[in-house]
């Protein structure tokens, strides 16, 4: 598939120049056309199917290691964190270590468990923004049962090293838990390789779903230390008077979901199957090699760290100096029909793999201070 064919699965390529996939995926024709055929169904249900959760488990699986049943379908990363948070049985005394500033998601499940006489513990980032492993090793302890971490962080988009990471964890007998939504579809990751023992992510951005859709993985290995928090009809065995949860990651499934937005997911995460996610990454660092250096020409403060190319992701934050200058360009770049997002001071640049290095060029062209 080439880039024309690529672009034009995203009918956004002719009218704007979309460079905020890290806040949405711009929907693709795919998806669309595949949500208009399961709604037909909806409107003449005569020999409906029941709606397949297995096959989306066999993509994620696909895309991200690991066995189909060690998914469960949920709505979102808060969602699937929030889940495990409430399942692992915790104590007063025990620790958690997590980066500063990472995404509410990832924070606000373990802070929450401060009611249980939890202790959470911030790991320091380093001045670049960067994480070092060696931060969260100093925090961890024989009281520490969970070390939690973004796989690229929202506000930098910085890419640790889950592999290190993963080792201290299970050096020290803690879980480790991986939010992965500003991750997967964007950068390879392989569940097994890094020892990731839970892993959730959300469809709506590199995934290329919609806002409703999402995934929890627990590895088969920790399966026992998490207790289901909202049981539903999907977890156990139908029995009517006893409780026989499912073996695997389909305990954590709760009631009915939003079959038609699952559905629709399962074309655009066929379509990041069938380009490759290591295309996919390669092609994120190019756009980024060419912002970078492009922002770095004009004077622009790179707030992403840089130093090394694979710690970089599809993610570039800069800022002008002073949050009136970046609020302007800003504004700017959003008549001009150029689409990234303000965050905090900086401005966020997500390139996709149907960008083209024109576009990049066109967006350098229109920033200045």
């Amino acid at each position: 598939m080439n880039i024309e064919e690529i672009r034009s699965l995203f009918p956004i390529t002719k009218d704007a120049i979309y460079l905020n996939s890290a806040s949405q995926a711009p929907l693709n024709t795919l998806v669309y056309d595949r949500l208009q055929k399961h709604l037909k169904t909806e409107l003449n249900p005569v020999g409906k199917k029941a709606f397949d959760r297995n096959y989306i488990r066999r993509l994620l699986s696909k895309l991200l290691g690991g066995a189909p049943e060690e998914y469960a379908l949920v709505t979102s990363t808060g969602v699937g964190l929030g889940i495990v948070a409430q399942g692992v049985d915790l104590k007063k005394g025990d620790n958690i270590v997590i980066p500063e500033y990472e995404h509410w998601n990832n924070i606000f499940p373990w802070l929450q468990l401060k009611e249980k006489g939890v202790e959470i513990r911030f790991a320091k980032t380093n001045a670049d923004n960067s994480i070092d492993p060696k931060s969260i090793e100093k925090l961890v302890d024989n009281n520490t049962q969970i070390i939690a971490i973004a796989a690229v962080r929202f506000n930098s988009g910085f890419r640790p090293d889950l592999a290190a990471i993963g080792n201290i964890a299970h050096k020290n007998g803690a879980l480790f838990v991986v939010d992965a939504a500003q991750a997967a579809g964007m950068i390879p990751i392989d569940v097994e390789k890094y020892q990731i023992d839970v892993m959730a992510g959300c469809g709506f951005k590199w995934l290329l779903g919609m806002h409703g859709t999402g995934f929890l993985y627990v590895s088969k290995r920790v399966i026992h230390k998490i207790t289901p928090v909202l049981p539903g009809m999907y977890a156990a065995d139908t029995y009517f008077d006893r409780l026989s949860y499912h073996e695997d990651s389909r305990k954590f499934e709760t009631g009915t979901i939003a079959y038609a937005l699952f559905d629709a997911w399962s074309a655009g995460l066929q379509l990041l199957l069938d380009i490759g996610i290591n295309t996919i990454y390669e092609k994120a660092l190019e756009n980024t090699d060419l912002l970078i250096e492009g922002l770095r020409e004009k004077g622009f403060e790179i707030v992403t760290p840089t130093k090394k190319r694979d710690e970089r992701t599809a993610i570039v934050h800069f800022s002008t100096g002073s949050l009136d200058t970046t609020k302007i360009l800003f504004k700017k770049l959003k008549i001009e029909n150029v689409l990234v997002t303000l965050q905090a001071k900086n401005i966020r640049v997500s390139p996709n793999f149907f960008n083209t290095k024109t576009e990049i060029k066109n967006f350098l062209s229109l920033v200045s201070y």
